[in-house]
């Protein structure tokens, strides 16, 4: 039997710390290192099982080990190690919310970044497929889709049952899998356009200083190509509050589907396309706040985990918020705007899985609890994650995984159901199928606002 070593749980009531990502060190990609971590850490796992309700990565490694003729992770075929680093998708929860056994334990286990670097490994060694390079493309993807001939072709081609089977056969999206419309009229063209506008006389401010609140808005791939009301609504809702809001002279993908996809080089070359933009920014004196909660985790966590010697990675991830931190902080120096039109009643609230490991709190909850909704909150992952849910090999699973959520949603008998994440709430709407839309936390405080 493989058991781990004796621990004396030194540490493991301690609050967890992550490592960084030593990923330029050649050992990083040394083979045999990392099957042998692989093969540590699966033992783990094994011998606990706390997190089996997750994700599929959990289940998939147990049934291979409880199938095995050891019945034991040494009877299990190297091979097969693939099979559960596919089913992960990154989202954190199993390192802040179940494992005991992560750092400063003795045992360091670190479940998500072991998976990163697997996906790093089999990345530059064996490739990946054509779809999971167009999908992580969000850049590209997002500017031709949106071309003013392409865009009604691509959305009615995604709502075609036929065109979707075929789709599904030569590249394995998913037939079925909801898919995000793409839009003409992007944020971007919107804002330069002066939609919505609502100026603020410009200030001076020092880095830190928030008495004069400035925030550079990232709009993300999604809020522009995608759903560029969210964004809309977000600066609505900040301007409402007299937060002087802009946005960059241009912005590339946050890098979070490249990192997912193993990438690591190329999530290295956004980062160079950012950063310095974003730094220069911080500098005089803008905090940035990003609509979609992976982008936001993207320049907290993962890029200073992965530049943990640039000091202009992590001055930014000092100064990047999620939209509703920001709000809170405001609401602690007295500068929020309470004055409350709508009420919006019962919501059933979604919290994201990359909003939650940001380690934050409940702020979106504590927003619209101000705004006098009565709040139900679901901490459940709804098993999105961007591209998992639209590949046909894990289609199933994202379904399987939502599906409780959708649950409870349907039993909450809310006027509302949102959140964090606006595919994943669009994931939840498509799960349940009764023709129910959600609507995200900002738009419904936009309309508690009534602006």
């Amino acid at each position: 039997m493989n058991s781990p070593p004796s621990s004396s749980g030194e540490g493991s009531l301690q609050a967890p710390i992550r490592h960084a990502l030593d990923w330029k060190n050649p050992e990083f990609y040394d083979k045999d290192k990392l099957f042998s971590e692989l093969e540590r850490v699966y033992n783990i796992c094994h011998g606990c099982r706390r997190c089996v309700s997750l994700c599929n990565a959990f289940p998939t490694l147990f049934d291979l080990v409880d199938e095995s003729e050891t019945l034991e992770v040494d009877g299990v075929a190297k091979a097969d190690f693939k099979k559960v680093v596919d089913q992960c998708y990154l989202c954190d929860l199993c390192y802040l919310t179940k494992c005991p056994y992560v750092p400063p334990h003795e045992w360091q286990v670190d479940f998500p970044h072991l998976m990163l670097r697997a996906k790093a490994w089999f990345f530059k060694t064996q490739g990946v497929k054509f779809r999971d390079k167009l999908l992580s493309s969000t850049d590209k993807m997002g500017a031709f889709a949106t071309l003013p001939v392409i865009a009604p072709v691509v959305n009615a081609a995604n709502k075609n049952k036929v065109t979707r089977k075929i789709t599904q056969s030569l590249l394995g999206i998913d037939a079925n899998a909801r898919l995000p419309e793409y839009q003409q009229k992007t944020f971007r063209k919107q804002y330069s356009q002066g939609i919505n506008q609502h100026e603020v006389s410009p200030v001076d401010t020092q880095v830190g200083d928030r008495s004069q609140a400035k925030v550079i808005l990232y709009v993300t791939c999604y809020g522009n190509y995608n759903e560029p009301a969210l964004p809309q609504d977000l600066k609505a809702v900040y301007q409402h509050n007299d937060i002087q809001i802009e946005l960059l002279e241009k912005e590339s993908c946050c890098g979070m589907p490249k990192l997912e996809l193993g990438d690591l080089q190329s999530v290295e070359k956004l980062k160079n396309k950012n950063i310095p933009g974003l730094v220069e920014r911080v500098r005089q004196g803008w905090d940035i706040v990003a609509p979609i909660p992976s982008c936001t985790l993207m320049y907290k966590q993962e890029l200073p985990l992965m530049f943990p010697d640039d000091e202009d990675v992590l001055l930014v991830a000092k100064h990047m918020f999620d939209p509703f931190e920001y709000l809170m902080l405001r609401h602690k120096d007295n500068c929020l705007n309470t004055d409350f039109k709508k009420p919006l009643g019962k919501v059933a609230y979604h919290a994201a899985c990359h909003q939650r490991v940001q380690r934050i709190g409940s702020k979106t909850s504590d927003i619209l609890k101000l705004a006098g909704a009565e709040v139900i909150q679901i901490n459940r992952c709804s098993g999105h994650d961007g591209t998992y849910a639209v590949k046909k090999e894990f289609a199933k699973f994202a379904v399987k995984i939502g599906k409780p959520v959708a649950t409870r949603v349907n039993q909450a008998g809310a006027e509302y159901y949102t959140s964090d994440c606006a595919m994943a709430g669009h994931h939840i709407a498509a799960i349940s199928g009764d023709g129910s839309q959600t609507l995200h936390p900002m738009t419904l405080l936009r309309m508690a606002y009534a602006i």
